[in-house]
């Protein structure tokens, strides 16, 4: 969290002069309509502002701009809590005062979902009032902060001129990358291409201890199913350690490497690129931890616990001396081969086609094979007290040796994706399965006999 500091002139008659007169119940209801939330979620029923007051933004030198950084923490959705970001462009003598944002999508798209699938989503860029979208903000309880840059009026103007060409109809969208190409991407890129590639120069050589895959975890690790889909479909690509550079996908990374950037300041010196920053919104929210958890214990025990819980009923099954699993650990193996394998064949699809590249090269695959589908009417019918077909307890040794595989494939190199959590918890479930299998031939051939 940033020093608190004696509040400038641009944000003491900028923001906290403001936002006691947006506190109108008229505002109240219109706030919702205005928010682009997390990464975020177009809930607007008014047009941007950036079009209202276009004729108004500066067409001089550029001194009475400021050009602030908005950054905002974690909310309670999913899709919140990654953070957001914005520019937000001053100018107290036109009146403007827009944030601009590259975090629009639409839930009621038409296409919305088809194109989630395919990894071709369409985000856009909008410019929004800036008082009405930091009270919004302080409403929904997330952290807002605002880092005003350190810009020559020439490239203050530079970066408007390429902000209201974006917030047209015609540039406006982009195939949006949750990694590569997100709303605090878009920030960055427009910031860089501004400053001459400043920003890229401070921080593109500059390597991190972290992955994608580890800043996923760590900010997910509130949200179980949200990590647990997480763990099973990010790929290998996801799993190696990124610059500082592709940090700033994330918009609270961005805020904190760009205290490091300095730029020129136009009489031949270098100057820090912020110039001074202050915390407009205490939303009280905990930080998010600057590391992933370690996990992999739980796994295992939940992993063996189930594979437990399945192999029990086998055991004490009155139905075993027919050929049968008996129904409570037949439904259970068919429950688990079903899960695994519908997540395997999901997998699959992604792999092959979709454009959702960190989804590729995906070695849980051998954790989760479609291969287990095949098992679902074989172990159906065992709970109904049908001897389990030979070729069964062959495709449950195959699923098995898949796992095996993955599992032992960690030592080799190029197959060490970071699956230990999903290694943990499958496997046991298929030696489970695979006991099973061999159990009911083992009772089936003697009852045959």
């Amino acid at each position: 969290m940033p020093r608190k500091r004696s509040s400038p002139r641009w944000e003491r008659h900028g923001v906290r002069g403001r936002l006691s007169s947006l506190r109108t119940a008229r505002l109240r209801a219109a706030i919702p309509a205005l928010l682009p939330i997390g990464c975020a979620l177009l809930l607007a029923a008014a047009p941007p502002l950036a079009a209202q007051v276009g004729d108004t933004l500066p067409g001089g030198s550029g001194e009475s701009l400021s050009v602030v950084l908005l950054t905002v923490g974690p909310g309670e959705a999913i899709w919140e809590k990654f953070g957001h970001n914005a520019i937000w462009i001053r100018d107290p003598g036109t009146g403007t005062d827009v944030a601009y944002n590259w975090g629009m999508f639409e839930f009621a798209a038409e296409d919305f979902l088809p194109r989630l699938v395919k990894g071709e989503m369409l985000y856009w860029m909008a410019g929004y009032d800036a008082g009405a979208t930091i009270a919004a903000y302080e409403r929904a309880r997330r952290d807002v902060y605002a880092q005003e840059l350190f810009l020559t009026p020439g490239q203050k103007l530079e970066l408007v001129r390429l902000l209201r060409e974006t917030d047209t109809d015609q540039n406006r969208f982009y195939a949006y990358d949750y990694y590569l190409d997100n709303c605090s991407t878009r920030v960055r890129d427009a910031l860089d291409q501004v400053l001459g590639g400043r920003v890229r120069a401070a921080l593109g050589g500059l390597e991190t201890e972290l992955t994608w895959r580890d800043h996923a975890r760590r900010i997910l690790r509130t949200t179980l199913w949200a990590y647990l889909g997480m763990e099973l479909a990010l790929g290998s690509p996801t799993d190696r350690t990124i610059t500082a550079w592709e940090e700033a996908f994330l918009p609270l990374r961005l805020m904190d490497r760009l205290r490091a950037v300095e730029v020129p300041d136009g009489s031949g010196g270098e100057v820090p690129l912020v110039v001074r920053e202050v915390q407009l919104v205490d939303g009280g929210r905990p930080p998010t931890p600057d590391k992933p958890p370690s996990w992999m214990g739980w796994f295992l025990v939940a992993g063996a616990l189930g594979g437990l819980l399945m192999a029990l009923p086998a055991w004490t099954s009155p139905q075993g001396a027919r050929g049968g699993l008996g129904r409570g650990a037949a439904v259970l193996a068919a429950g688990w081969s079903l899960v695994a394998g519908m997540a395997g064949l999901l997998l699959l699809l992604a792999w092959l086609f979709t454009d959702h590249t960190f989804w590729f090269r995906n070695e849980n695959l051998l954790q989760t094979s479609p291969l287990s589908l095949l098992l679902v009417p074989a172990l159906a019918a065992s709970a109904l007290g049908r001897p389990l077909p030979r070729w069964g307890s062959v495709v449950a040794g195959g699923v098995l040796g898949l796992s095996l595989l993955g599992f032992l494939a960690q030592a080799l190199p190029g197959l060490d994706q970071v699956n230990g959590e999903i290694i943990a918890f499958a496997l046991p479930m298929h030696l489970a399965v695979a006991w099973l299998a061999l159990h009911a031939r083992r009772h089936g051939s003697a009852a045959a006999s």
